[in-house]
């Protein structure tokens, strides 16, 4: 079976700078597909060129089985579209503005079910102008589903909500794979991405960096369990890297994180040197490494 999706070194320039730079990808049938990076890594241009929105400088672009930006209207009833800027019209109330997009397709879902689906349900009366933020991304994100499409492209979809409308969006994109239906989600949130992709592309400055699912990228990278706490003073960091177990150190903006191979000795030796240096920690967390984790290992620094 094809590929929902087949990216072959894309390259897109605005000027002297390279937005997109020779990436390839595929995305199969029946996966949520991440491109997951910070504002400025390329994620929103690779979209607009699958979907014909942006002209390529090079490389090849193919949706469902078609062929480079002129695939668009070919393809239009299979795929479902939400951008971040998604173009509603503010005097409709919601459901009218739901009912505009669905005459669009030859067949749409009921609207009352996708408005549930999203969390809309008690906003179908409201006009559009007065919805918040969060209240519109949801809005975008039920007409990208209306037409009940093979592949949905959600472009930073949950920016603005809520955690528990976050969550409940999760809950929709879980439900799309759950039907077969093809997602290419991108996101800059690190635990949206290790919980909903099946595989993800790590985007930085245009290039892509890793490619994998996300547990794999974390064991690839990763043995280790993270301990990780703030410190009213600076530790002296050759004493904590002597700690029984830890393999590396990351500190960042007054925190740190030992990563160790051996937890309960490193928090043994741990307290025994705040004991012995009258130290006094705050948000001692040990937990496992995360798609966080590895980025910052990556790159040096984390995702705002």
């Amino acid at each position: 079976m094809e590929a929902a999706i087949e990216i072959r070194d894309l390259v897109k320039r605005y000027d002297d700078v390279t937005a997109v730079d020779a990436i390839s990808f595929k995305v199969n049938r029946g996966e949520v597909f991440g491109l997951l990076g910070p504002n400025g890594a390329g994620k929103t241009t690779t979209v607009e060129c699958m979907l014909g929105l942006q002209e390529p400088d090079g490389g090849e672009v193919w949706v469902l089985g078609k062929a480079g930006g002129a695939q668009a209207k070919a393809i239009r009833a299979k795929i479902g579209v939400q951008l971040q800027t998604t173009g509603l019209l503010n005097q409709l109330r919601v459901r009218e503005q739901m009912a505009l997009f669905a005459g669009l397709f030859p067949s749409a879902l009921p609207l009352d079910e996708v408005l549930e689906q999203v969390g809309l349900s008690e906003k179908a009366k409201t006009v559009t102008k007065v919805l918040s933020g969060g209240e519109r991304q949801r809005l975008a994100v039920a007409l990208a589903m209306l037409n009940d499409p093979e592949l949905v492209f959600l472009d930073e979809p949950t920016t603005g909500l809520d955690p528990q409308a976050r969550r409940s969006l999760w809950d929709v994109i879980r439900g799309l794979r759950a039907r077969g239906k093809s997602v290419l989600l991108t996101t800059h949130y690190m635990e949206e991405a290790e919980q909903l992709c099946d595989r993800v592309a790590i985007l930085d400055r245009g290039k892509i960096i890793e490619l994998d699912p996300p547990t794999r990228l974390i064991n690839k990278y990763f043995k280790e369990t993270a301990i990780e706490f703030t410190a009213e003073r600076s530790t002296n960091e050759g004493s904590l890297a002597a700690l029984p177990g830890v393999e590396h150190i990351q500190l960042e903006n007054g925190r740190t994180t030992l990563f160790s191979t051996d937890a309960p000795r490193t928090m043994a030796g741990l307290f025994e040197l705040v004991a012995a240096q009258k130290l006094k920690f705050n948000d001692l967390i040990v937990r496992q490494a995360t798609l966080e984790d590895v980025f910052l290992k990556l790159t040096g620094r984390r995702i705002r």
